[in-house]
């Protein structure tokens, strides 16, 4: 073989060689690529899972709530592949997150199984309605926290406007009155306040006229703030009046000096 062969035979088995590791890495790149999309959408739909879930929920216990004579059938089982199969794989994600909705979807089926023996048992459901509602709102905060803020702790996710998120539950279709005897966003944002997320305006602790009491007395002083309050027009200025005796008793003063030089 030539010199000029071998460069030849050299150059061609690089250049094979270089586009078998191009198209390797490009096949690696398409994997990983298609995992991720993967891992998003299973994500997706574990939000929207629960999000389902707690829609039909709302809807059963509005309809016990009209009907207590409804029997335990008009409850549905809680069903959650989505989680179950996000749990089963190795799946990036927030596992504290992923072990809060576990905990939510324990707490919502306890709940209906409760409820659902108090209809076979033909008691009064009013208690267990009130568990179920209490579940709820909690499975809605809950989803707020992982469709909005990935899952983060409350007390992580910073400063958040109340109306966002009565805006997001307005826009999953929980309405104000879709729970009976209650205010659903309202009892949602308190929710989450009491959970420790910084949701702004605060609610009012005090009146104006309560908060401005507590700054000063005003009633111990009689110029008010800064001295600016006048005085009634009957009641005679305290300096005026100070004054006056001054200038009184100097007066005497002048009088018993004059009336002992005299004598």
């Amino acid at each position: 073989m030539s010199e000029s062969d071998f460069y030849t035979f050299f150059t061609g088995g690089l250049g094979l060689l270089i586009a078998a590791a191009l198209l390797i890495a490009w096949q690696f790149w398409r994997l990983r690529d298609d995992e991720r999309e993967g891992a998003i959408s299973a994500l997706q739909g574990v939000s929207h899972e629960l999000r389902i879930n707690l829609q039909r929920m709302v809807n059963e216990i509005a309809q016990i709530a009209a009907n207590h004579e409804a029997g335990p059938d008009a409850l549905l089982p809680i069903r959650h592949p989505q989680l179950d199969g996000v749990n089963s794989t190795m799946i990036r994600a927030n596992r504290n997150a992923i072990a809060v909705l576990g905990a939510t979807y324990q707490e919502l089926e306890a709940r209906k199984m409760s409820l659902r023996a108090t209809l076979a048992q033909g008691r009064d459901p009013s208690t267990s309605l009130d568990d179920a509602m209490d579940a709820v709102i909690n499975g809605i905060a809950t989803l707020y926290m992982w469709e909005v803020h990935d899952g983060a702790r409350p007390s992580d996710a910073g400063v958040v406007r109340s109306w966002h998120v009565r805006s997001w539950m307005k826009g999953h279709g929980f309405s104000q009155g879709a729970l009976p005897g209650m205010y659903l966003r309202d009892e949602v944002v308190e929710r989450l306040r009491t959970y420790g997320l910084n949701l702004t305006p605060q609610p009012l602790t005090h009146t104006a006229h309560e908060y401005y009491n507590m700054q000063y007395d005003r009633h111990a002083d009689t110029r008010g703030p800064l001295g600016k309050r006048k005085l009634p027009k009957d009641e005679p200025d305290a300096d005026i009046e100070e004054d006056d005796d001054e200038e009184l008793a100097v007066a005497d003063g002048d009088a018993a000096t004059s009336e002992a030089e005299l004598h």
